[in-house]
């Protein structure tokens, strides 16, 4: 994208903010909370979203009537990418700002606008996403988490599991069958529900990385006011589906920039440890930096496709190509690392950011849908091809 000269103010301005203010008490904040690190300084990293949210650096995408800075997709862009280029800690707020957040603009009530907006400006509520269930994981629509209407409340029961940051959220956004006899996408609903409450149970699932960012929520009788629906009873699928639209929003191009942060980082651990003198490990780290960049590229097309309107079939693809080059950059740091790789560096035996990329790629071709389904989904809906034979 070609930068006008508001946009390249926009970037200096970005820049120089987080120049300024990612130093003193929050220069030890840089780089905390990274993949597989969720959990890692919490409390600094909410209070420096808090500080963000102060100097009006949160959700700037977001209208200004809503409490965001209106920033065409070109600045979002160029905020995500200098935010990732800053080395900018773990943002703690996402799921409300970027899922949450958009969906109630796009479809909330003047009164749930009103209620729920400022304090996902303000970091003040935090927000956990309520999808996925022991048999409802890639395939969403096999949902079974029930909610009953008793007068003026929801009454939600059941099991949701891979819940990130459960344990640190305040609401969670629950899609749940509203219609008893239901099945698949129809008859579901999306509710917005309080997580301190005694019908809520959560439960951390530790990882192979040892940390425990997801969980499994648990829901008795929770109940939740009944205003506190998007959209109507029954149109839980089409507002789940565009909550998931709005995760793949902007922040591709930052996470990109993460993304050869760690590829960088690897070749230049290939250079000290003279791996990059084997050939093959040499292809390897060539072809990782090729599909680097036609990620990268294939990123740009969506972001203009958001700004004509409505992202284009590309958009299908980038969870499936991002989630396998990820999870291969993994094992070409093992590669270079060697025997070493599988040794920890003395007590506390923490992993170290090689290990810890290794461990915790493994999951990025499982969540958010397995790369069997998007491939499914790719062939079906964005190709046209014939569906795959079902039971």
């Amino acid at each position: 994208m070609n930068e006008t000269p508001e946009d390249k103010a926009f970037r200096e301005e970005v820049r120089a903010w987080l120049a300024e203010h990612l130093n003193g008490d929050f220069a030890h904040a840089r780089g905390l909370g990274g993949s597989g690190r969720e959990h890692e300084a919490f409390e600094i990293r909410l209070e420096w979203e808090r500080h963000m949210a102060a100097h009006g650096w949160t959700c700037v995408g977001w209208p200004v009537e809503y409490g965001g800075r209106g920033a065409s997709v070109e600045q979002q862009v160029i905020f995500h990418e200098e935010y990732a280029l800053a080395n900018g800690p773990g943002r703690v707020n996402h799921i409300g700002e970027n899922l949450i957040g958009p969906t109630i603009i796009a479809y909330g009530t003047e009164e749930q606008k009103k209620r729920f907006l400022p304090p996902i400006v303000a970091a003040t509520e935090l927000w956990c996403q309520g999808y996925s269930e022991p048999n409802a994981g890639s395939d969403l629509a096999n949902v079974q988490t029930k909610a009953v209407l008793d007068g003026d409340v929801w009454k939600v029961s059941g099991q949701k599991v891979w819940t990130s940051l459960a344990m640190e959220a305040d609401w969670c956004f629950v899609v749940c069958r509203s219609e008893p006899g239901s099945s698949r996408h129809h008859g579901l609903s999306y509710l917005l529900v309080p997580m301190d409450q005694a019908g809520v149970e959560i439960r951390p699932i530790v990882q192979i990385t040892g940390t425990s960012e997801f969980n499994e929520v648990f829901f008795d009788d929770a109940v939740t006011d009944a205003s506190h629906i998007i959209g109507a009873p029954g149109e839980g699928w089409k507002i789940a589906m565009a909550t998931l639209g709005f995760e793949r929003g902007v922040a591709t191009l930052g996470q990109q920039v993460g993304f050869r942060r760690e590829f960088e980082g690897v070749a230049e651990l290939a250079r000290k440890t003279g791996a990059v003198d084997d050939p093959l490990l040499r292809d390897r780290l060539t072809r990782s930096y090729i599909e680097l960049e036609a990620m990268r590229l294939n990123a740009v097309r969506i972001m203009e496709g958001v700004a004509a309107g409505a992202p284009g079939p590309e958009s299908s693809i980038s969870k499936l190509v991002w989630g396998t080059w990820h999870r291969e950059l993994g094992e070409i740091a093992m590669e270079v690392l060697g025997a070493a790789g599988m040794l920890a560096q003395g007590e506390p035996y923490d992993l170290d950011d090689w290990q810890r990329l290794f461990l915790f790629s493994r999951s990025d071709t499982i969540y958010a849908g397995s790369n069997e389904i998007q491939r499914n989904i790719i062939s079906e809906r964005v190709l046209g091809l014939p569906r795959e034979a079902r039971p």
